[in-house]
């Protein structure tokens, strides 16, 4: 399929919220299968999510026959760039997830919105009004509730020695890099293939994740090796639905369903780790939740006035 036919995809909200949802569900059996594979070195993590996610992706463009142009692109650079901040984002969120509870690790990615607008501020000059700053610290209010019980800081040597305050950090610097990453996708999916940009990210990954064999990784055993690689088959595939789902419905669209893996974080936490969530997590993730829908709604109220403005034809005089 051309690119030009992949990217003139009529707009089909439903379809798209159910790609997200799906996407969402993946990701969050992914995280699942990497917590289950214990304190694995992050670079080595990244390996196996990277390299196995291959295959599905491979797999896609096989059934499209698309494999001889798979990494033909006209924007390299742009790939490359999406792979190194999303190696980063996932190096530090493998980290942190192998030393918080499922569900404080995931409610806590929930800053990421919060991130784009600040980010969209400090470096893209978008101009921030009062109710999305309010939102962003009211969110940010969140974040600190949901990670104070495993500040090292705050709680003494017992949390330093389980390491959770680093995991903390680590999740949070993971949603800054996330949201820089998706901003980067964004605009690859305005010239990009759907397995492109997945291929390119998957592979950049895999090469990247090899530098970090002097750092020291560890022998892995059966049931590690087999957690670690049905991580990076799910990621392959969720990945591949998210940046899909971007071609069916708008950002503000789509973003809200972002959260139900919170309710899937809860699930599978109780049931496959004994993790159960406590009232820091539940009250910090509501609060963050209802500042990321906050934000997205306004984002579509400020989207719907500039398209009205651009429509405005001024009587002639």
């Amino acid at each position: 399929m051309p690119a030009a036919a992949e990217l003139g995809v009529e707009r089909q909200p439903l379809i798209g919220i159910a790609l997200k949802i799906v996407s969402v569900s993946i990701f969050v059996v992914m995280s699942s299968l990497i917590k289950s594979a214990g304190t694995v070195p992050a670079g080595q993590i990244v390996f196996y999510r990277s390299f196995f996610a291959i295959f599905p992706i491979l797999a896609m463009l096989a059934w499209r026959r698309e494999l001889a142009t798979a990494f033909r692109t006209t924007r390299p650079v742009g790939h490359v760039m999406r792979g190194l901040v999303g190696v980063v984002s996932m190096g530090l969120g493998f980290f942190g997830l192998t030393r918080l509870p499922l569900p404080d690790a995931i409610t806590l990615n929930y800053a990421q919105p919060l991130i784009v607008v600040v980010f969209s501020a400090v470096f893209m000059g978008e101009v921030v009004r009062i109710y999305r700053w309010s939102a962003v610290a009211v969110g940010f209010l969140g974040v600190v509730i949901i990670a104070w019980p495993n500040l090292s800081l705050l709680t003494g040597a017992r949390a330093l020695e389980a390491g959770q305050g680093v995991g903390v950090v680590a999740v949070l610097l993971a949603a800054a890099a996330s949201a820089v990453a998706m901003l980067l996708v964004r605009k690859l999916v305005k010239t990009e293939k759907t397995a492109t940009i997945v291929l390119w990210f998957s592979v950049t990954a895999t090469v990247l994740a090899l530098c970090t064999i002097p750092f020291g990784w560890e022998a892995l055993t059966r049931e590690q090796f087999l957690a670690l690689a049905g991580a990076g088959v799910c990621g392959g595939v969720a990945q591949i639905l998210m940046t899909e789902c971007y071609r069916h419905a708008e950002l503000s669209t789509i973003a809200p369903f972002e959260y139900t893996s919170m309710i899937l974080a809860i699930v599978i936490g109780y049931f496959a780790f004994g993790d159960v969530p406590t009232l820091y997590t539940l009250s910090g993730g509501v609060i963050v939740i209802g500042a990321g829908l906050f934000i997205i709604w306004r984002e579509r109220q400020l989207g719907l006035r500039r398209v009205a403005a651009r429509r405005f034809v001024p009587p002639s005089s």
